[in-house]
């Protein structure tokens, strides 16, 4: 199969003044789309990959299924496709969602104590992923929220090579390309204001199809 840059659901600008219009070009029309050239390139150098779709190739990680010759590259730019497709859907612009579902209200209450708690625990991940990475808030096995956070390019569908294993439900990138033009050093900021435009509404929908033990397919 040919990758392909999606397209987001809001203009670069849409997410001001939280994460800036320039900082989200940048993202999405370079960063995100050096991993899609990359996956491109991947298939055409090793045509079975092409068999599988993205969320595949990411729970194949750490596998025979994946050559060893291209797990690095299918790591770093599968993962970085998966990740950056599933970042821009829980993004929106501000005050533009509704918060979470009764349902996940009630999962979040029930693993953290209360969704201040959770975002705090959500932070801690985020500002404390060393160098570059992701956290994450997901189902694991059994149905249970758990939040994590992975380096790199790496999610926790990769779950041969990653600590923690989960189906993402909520996602936040905290490599520097993702904030450094308005927050310079200050990730911590950038964290607590990603709250401002989380989409509670794919969110919501993303935890509904994870209790199912089903992963976004992108």
């Amino acid at each position: 199969m040919t990758f392909q840059l999606p397209s987001l659901n809001y203009g670069y600008e849409a997410l001001e003044p939280h994460i800036d219009g320039t900082t989200m070009t940048i993202h999405h029309t370079k960063h995100h789309n050096t991993y899609v050239t990359k996956m491109n390139a991947a298939v055409g150098a090793c045509p079975e990959l092409g068999s599988m779709d993205l969320l595949t190739l990411n729970q194949k990680i750490g596998t025979s299924e994946i050559p060893a010759d291209q797990m690095t590259n299918v790591r770093n730019n599968g993962g970085g496709h998966w990740n950056h497709s599933f970042f821009w859907t829980v993004l929106a612009p501000p005050s533009s969602t509704n918060g979470p579902s009764s349902e996940l209200k009630a999962a979040i209450d029930g693993a953290f104590g209360s969704m201040d708690e959770m975002k705090s625990k959500f932070n801690a991940a985020a500002a404390g992923r060393f160098g570059s990475g992701w956290a994450w808030l997901g189902v694991e096995e059994g149905g249970k929220l758990t939040i994590t956070s992975t380096a790199n390019q790496d999610n926790p569908l990769m779950a041969n090579v990653v600590d923690q294993a989960c189906i993402p439900v909520l996602g936040l990138d905290v490599w520097e390309h993702a904030y450094y033009l308005k927050y310079q050093n200050k990730r911590p900021e950038y964290i607590q204001n990603f709250w401002s435009v989380v989409n509670w509404e794919a969110v919501n929908g993303y935890y509904a199809e994870a209790t199912q033990g089903k992963a976004p397919k992108l």
